[in-house]
Order: structure tokens, then sequence, then C-alpha cells
């Protein structure tokens, strides 16, 4: 029977699997007193000798299943000697029987305890159980290579190729490079295909990780490389390589390279072009200013049937906004049929740029008005623009943000990052850091910030503020709807359990 889906993140987790536990093949609740008398045995006995440990935990009297295993595991997550003293005490319940989920929870712990031997001596004891799968792999490559331990990732292949009848995978070996490159491990990445290279044969999907992996670090010399290796072994780069690798040029202020990479795909491959690349080359044209060469690759994309999106006509409208052109932006926003919140945030970008923060809060209370959701971004957007990048700092004290934001650290326990905060602005001749908005309207995400939002957007209008007064409002009433509903799920989780 499949276990049912639950509302906590742990048991969304493994909801989908099938574990065995003493007595019943589905996932019963875990009794979190059986869970914290346990947990304080491991941890305060961690040291002791195994009988003495093996005999407090006898005394704790609680039913070992998969998924109290797994919650072992959660409340240790860095600590690798109360779960492997742990999994000691499960060895010797002839009943329990460890999965491939239970070994790979223990090996995740262990990993990033960097405990490298033990690692080593766990997933070799997975191999002799049969239980080794692509996430052991994931687990054990990534550990071994942010170790630097690129031999023995090496190794591992072959042991549980050879030594424990797996095999070579190329599906398995694109999924530890997809891991690794994710992980800003592109280098341990290539040494492993390289070693391996006359085991497993990388195919373009191999390549075009390792592609993203060295564009992600932004080292494009080494990413023309792979690109020219998997050239060189009969693969066409992908359209999504492509454009990953245009984009990164853009980037690193290569643009003319990034041009010639596009122009190759319109001489080579019209028919692999979409919207996509489009969207690329018209984005980075409009934030550097070529709005002409932006408006014919636009012109090129409309006369081959591409119809554009919401995000690409956001470009557009930056552009013709950062070029003071604010007529012609005005009419392609009230074109749109259903403008969304990449068009909204194109225009207040642009009318930012052009320092009025006035139209661009008018911009806001219309996308509100439109039933379009303002992010946090269009908030620290709006911030930034009327209020500059380091903050208000005028003597009027109620709007000053020295004191909102010191007051704001103070209530949210920061009692240190405030009085670095303010050791920096006391002394006028010293630069004032940038102010962090995000931090300060994280900071006021409570119910605390709710009141506070509204005091300052009444005090605001006291004063002739009223575009920032309707911002922080709008701010604090987004706050209580989401407390609310937050308050809401919590009930109904608890009244399902």
């Amino acid at each position: 029977m499949k276990a049912r889906t639950v509302a906590k993140p742990l048991k969304n987790l493994f909801s989908h699997l099938h574990l065995r536990t003493l007595s019943t093949n589905s996932i019963t609740p875990v009794d979190e007193s059986q869970l914290l008398r346990v947990s304080t045995v491991l941890y305060q006995q961690q040291n002791s000798p195994q009988p003495q440990l093996h005999t407090h935990l006898h005394r704790c009297q609680f039913q070992l299943t998969h998924e109290f295993f797994l919650q072992i595991c959660n409340k240790f997550p860095l600590s690798w000697k109360p779960v492997y003293r742990f999994f000691q005490f499960t060895q010797t319940q002839p009943q329990f029987n460890h999965t491939s989920t239970t070994f790979n929870k223990m090996l995740d712990v262990i990993g990033k305890s960097r405990n490298i031997e033990l690692l080593w001596e766990v997933a070799n004891e997975m191999g002799r159980r049969g239980i080794v799968d692509c996430r052991t792999y994931r687990i054990a490559l990534s550990t071994l290579a942010s170790a630097r331990e690129l031999k023995r990732c090496v190794e591992f292949f072959h042991v549980m190729g050879n030594g424990y009848g797996l095999g070579y995978s190329v599906e398995r070996l694109n999924e530890v490079v997809e891991n690794l490159c994710k992980s800003g491990l592109v280098v341990e990445a290539v040494y492993v295909v390289k070693k391996l290279r006359d085991c497993v044969r990388p195919n373009g999907l191999s390549y075009k990780w390792l592609v993203f992996g060295f564009c992600d670090v932004g080292d494009l010399v080494e990413a023309s490389k792979v690109w020219n290796l998997m050239v060189d072994d009969g693969f066409e780069p992908g359209t999504d390589v492509v454009e990953k690798m245009m984009e990164t040029l853009f980037k690193n202020n290569r643009f003319n390279e990034g041009l010639n990479l596009f122009q190759m795909m319109r001489v080579g491959r019209i028919n692999d072009l979409g919207l996509s690349t489009y969207h690329v080359v018209i984005k980075w044209m409009c934030k550097v200013g070529k709005l002409g060469q932006a408006r014919m690759v636009f012109d090129e994309m409309r006369q081959r049937g591409i119809q554009a999106d919401n995000a690409t006509m956001g470009c557009l409208v930056y552009g013709l906004l950062a070029k003071g052109r604010v007529r012609e932006a005005y009419v392609i926003a009230e074109g749109l049929e259903k403008p969304d919140i990449n068009v909204y945030h194109g225009m207040i970008k642009g009318l930012l740029r052009l320092r009025k923060p006035s139209e661009a809060t008018q911009v806001f209370r219309e996308m509100i008005k439109k039933g379009c959701e303002p992010t946090m971004h269009t908030y620290v957007m709006l911030l930034q623009g009327h209020l500059g990048k380091r903050g208000r700092k005028g003597s009027d004290p109620l709007v000053n943000f020295d004191t909102i934001f010191v007051g704001g650290l103070v209530k949210a326990g920061k009692s240190l990052e405030a009085t670095k905060y303010v050791e920096r602005v006391i002394n006028r001749q010293l630069e004032v850091p940038r102010f962090d908005y995000n931090r300060f309207l994280h900071y006021y995400s409570n119910e605390e910030g709710v009141v506070m939002f509204e005091v300052m957007s009444k005090k605001l209008r006291e004063v002739g503020l009223f575009d920032l007064a309707d911002i922080f409002e709008r701010y604090g009433e987004k706050m209580a709807t989401r407390d609310r509903r937050r308050n809401r799920a919590t009930e109904v989780i608890e009244s399902e359990n």
C-alpha cells in the first residue's frame, strides 16, 4: 500500500516509498517523545562503550521503524557519530532490515561531517548488500570530490562496477557529473570524466553539464575547451548549451563573441533558433544600450512567426526607458493584452534609472489594481529608487533609516550587527555601507512588522512622503495576509494529524 502523502516536510520526502516497519508496511507516525529520548541518549552517550549505549537505548522502549531512523538522522545532520552508533544498534535488532533509503540518509550525514574513511566503509557495505543506487553515487562522489579525493572518485566507479557487479553506465556518470557541476565542482567532474573515458564514454549530455559548470563559475576558457571536445566527439551543442555560452559571454563583457555565436546559429542552424535564444540576445542588448540592434533582432523574430512573451517585451520596455524614450515604452506596455510582473518590472526599473521614482510608484499602484502581485524584488527596487542604495540619512526622525534599521536589527535579536552598523555611520566621514533592504524587509516580515509598517506609513504621510507611505503600507498588508495564510495552513495540518 502506498504511503499517504502528509503535509510535514520530512514525511513529504518519503511519502512515495514502501518502507517496511516492525509491524506494518505503512508509514506510522513517529512518537516525538520517543524520538527525543533516543536523541538525548545518543547525544549524551555517543562516546560511551557500546554495551553501555545499547543498554540505555533498550531502556528507552521505542518502536524502531525506518521513518524513526530517518528522523534520528535529521536530528544530527552534521554529526556522524550519534547516527552511526545508532546504526550499529539497529544491526543488533533481527527484525529490522535497512534499505537503500536509510543507508543513503546515513551516508549523507557521514559525508557532510567529512568522515571520508567511514563513508568509504559504509559505501562498500552497501555494495556488498546490493542496495547501491544513483543517490549513493551522488552522495559519495560529491563528498569525495569536495574533499579533493579525486583518485577515490574514480576508484569508487571501479569498485562498484567491477567489485560489486554494477557495471558502468553513462546515465549514472551523467547524474554524478550534473550533481558535481551544480555544486561548483566542475574541475573534479572533468577529472572523473577523463579518467573513466576508457570505461564510460561521455555523451552529449555529459559535455552539456560540463559546459554549464564552467559557465556557472565564469571560466570561459575551460568551457570553450569542453565545447571543442564535444564537437570533436561528434556531438552538436544543443540550443540550451549555446544559450548558456552566449549569456556567460555577455555577463563577462565579451559582447562581440556572444553575438558571433548568435550569428553562427543564424547562419547554420536557423531552424533551431527559438524564443529563448532571441530573448537572451534582446535582454542583453537592452541592458548594454544597444537598442537599435535589439529592435532588429526583435523584428527578425516576429518575421519568423515567433511570438514574443512578456519577459522579452519587459526587456524592450526597459531598453526604451533607459534611452529616455518614455512615450514609446508606455505605448508598448499599454498595448499588451495581459502584462505580467516582467513588464511591470521593466517599467519600474527603467523609470527609476531615469530618476522618476514617483512615476515608478504609480506603475506599482497600477500593477496592484490589475491583480499582479508584487514580489520582494519590486519593493527593494522602489525603496532603492526613493531612498538611494545607501538609505536615507535625513535629520527628520520620522524618516531616518538609521533609526528604523537599527531598531529592526535589535528587535530581531541581531544586537551585534546593529552595533557594527552604528559604529560605521556615527562618523559621517566614513563611507556608509550599502543599506540592505532585503534584510530590512525580512526582519519585519512578521506580525510585529505589520503594526510597524502601519505606523510608519502614517508618519510618512504626515511629512508628505505619500509614495513611500503607499509602498510600506502595501508591504505590511502583504505580510499580514501571508502570516494568516501560514497560520491557517498550520491549523489544517494539526487538525489532520
